[in-house]
């Protein structure tokens, strides 16, 4: 089944690893449909280009009518446009054509350094085709001559925060969003830009619109096989935004995808490589590693998943306006849940087939005991013993929750069990690092504070590392009608959790 139809206007590279060949291969691998106009032919290969021939720009027209006028367009994809009359032809086009999502990868200057497009036609492509553009992938070079020709020059940044001024300033010459690439810039841990090759640590890309900022990092890699990163990355957001994706998702599915095929290339030619473009299963929706980030970026998820992160009674927790009584009832229910957990997760270290698995969950039991100690300490500040918690009764909330987490464990497989555990699991955590960030929360005389600096400590950090392991770990392994099932157990979990809210809230 085809996803969306992503037409790519771009020049061809013999060598396959950029251009519209990369193009190509990422639509197939994101299981859209791929059509090309070409703009040019280049004579390249891992070491560089060695020719260019320009295609006619009144065939460019004729190619790009010819694919929309029948197979229709979701995404037009631009790269290399090559020439000033290339640019204006692609610009009325995409206006008579009524297309409504444009990722325009301004391919303006070389990984040698040199300036691929004269002075003009830069020109036309701030003034024509940046107004026009839905997400703008500049890597630093291509955003700074951009800027440049706008007469706003700037610095080379220092740090992350100059990374983000810069892709502002660039969103404000037209485009709707602009993810501006940061793998000329590596980053020390700190943030800081890295001088030395020994401090060479992260990659950050800074994705900006609709008045958000949003930062995707990954660790650096040392390798030579980067070939064609910036087409497959533009190309991977026009798949997923065809395919329905909201900006954000689409665009960090996107930036782990090119993640991915960097870290799983092999090396081929003499020079610069091209990445693996089919490092995953066709079928699987998400990069390795990276199942709990789909899971969440996932418009069906992320309803239910924001009821219960944003919860009234969570919010109350933070400004520290939950009345008293509805907490410690909350407490007392959430000891009796915690050992249900701990039966659950028991129950998940039966069901592992390797010893470090049963060891891992049998950790997950450890941290639970741990924390249901700290509990009760907790809970005694508040004038509630350990007895009178073992006596109360489960609410109608705590039981169907936990229960059901329980059935899923007895009925099905073990990454079953681990996602219905999952809303619980990490959910904690999201909603405790939320809290603690925010300046709307009452630090000071908020006699809750104590609950959210537990969920952000480094015993439940540990707990929630070795949980979300567990779940990528096996999540890789499985069909993409499996993964939908387990969404289905993951929103149903979530909602169960809210109703535990609600419960907390004394909500009907």
């Amino acid at each position: 089944m085809v996803r969306g139809r992503v037409l790519v206007i771009a020049g061809s590279d013999s060598s396959g690893g950029a251009g519209l060949e990369a193009d190509q291969k990422t639509i197939a691998a994101h299981g859209c449909y791929a059509m090309t106009a070409t703009t040019a032919l280049t004579a390249q290969n891992t070491l560089g280009v060695e020719d260019i021939h320009l295609t006619p720009p009144s065939f460019v027209k004729k190619q790009i009518d010819a694919c929309i006028s029948d197979v229709g367009v979701d995404v037009v994809k631009t790269g290399m446009l090559a020439a000033a009359e290339t640019i204006e032809i692609v610009a009325e086009a995409l206006l008579r054509h009524k297309v409504a999502i444009t990722v325009i990868d301004p391919v303006m200057v070389a990984t040698t350094g040199a300036q691929l497009l004269p002075e003009e036609a830069v020109r036309l492509l701030r003034q024509h085709l940046l107004p026009k553009t839905t997400i703008l992938t500049p890597n630093f070079p291509e955003a700074k001559l951009l800027l440049s020709e706008a007469g706003k020059a700037v610095d080379d940044p220092k740090d992350v925060e100059g990374l983000i001024s810069i892709a502002k300033a660039v969103q404000s010459l037209g485009p709707k969003y602009v993810l501006l690439k940061g793998g000329h810039l590596p980053f020390k841990r700190d943030g800081t830009v890295a001088i030395l090759d020994a401090e060479k640590e992260l990659m950050v890309n800074v994705l900006y619109g609709d008045g958000q900022v949003t930062r995707i990092e990954s660790d650096y890699y040392n390798t030579k096989n980067t070939h064609g990163t910036g087409c497959s990355l533009a190309s991977a957001i026009a798949s997923n935004l065809a395919s329905g994706l909201p900006m954000i998702p689409a665009v960090k599915a996107a930036c782990r995808y090119v993640e991915a095929g960097i870290k799983t290339a092999t090396d081929l030619g003499h020079g610069n490589g091209p990445i693996n473009h089919f490092h995953s299963t066709y079928t699987l929706p998400f990069a390795p590693g990276y199942f709990l980030e789909y899971l969440l970026g996932r418009p069906d998820v992320a309803k239910a998943w924001k009821e219960h992160i944003e919860h009234e009674f969570v919010a109350g927790l933070g400004d520290g306006t939950l009345p008293l009584d509805r907490f410690k009832y909350y407490l007392v229910q959430d000891y009796l849940y915690l050992i249900q957990f701990a039966r659950a997760s028991a129950l998940a270290a039966f069901k592992a087939k390797t010893i470090d698995e049963i060891a891992a969950a049998a950790k997950v039991v450890e941290n639970i005991h741990r924390e249901t100690d700290l509990h009760i300490a907790y809970c005694k500040d508040f004038g509630i013993t350990k007895e009178e918690m073992e006596v109360s009764q489960e609410s109608q909330a705590c039981t169907a929750y936990t229960r059901y987490v329980l059935d899923i464990g007895q009925t099905q497989d073990l990454l079953a069990l681990q996602v219905a555990m999952a809303p619980c699991l990490i959910g904690y955590m999201h909603i405790a690092k939320r809290l603690h960030a925010d300046p709307k929360s009452k630090r000071e005389d908020n006699v809750y504070w104590t609950w959210i600096e537990t969920y952000i400590g480094d015993n439940y950090a540990e707990e929630v590392r070795v949980g979300s392991e567990l779940l990528e770990r096996h999540a890789v392994l499985q069909s993409a009608s499996r993964i939908e099932e387990l969404v289905t157990i993951f929103i149903h979990a979530t909602k169960m959790e809210t109703g535990f809210w609600n419960m907390g809230a004394g909500i009907q």
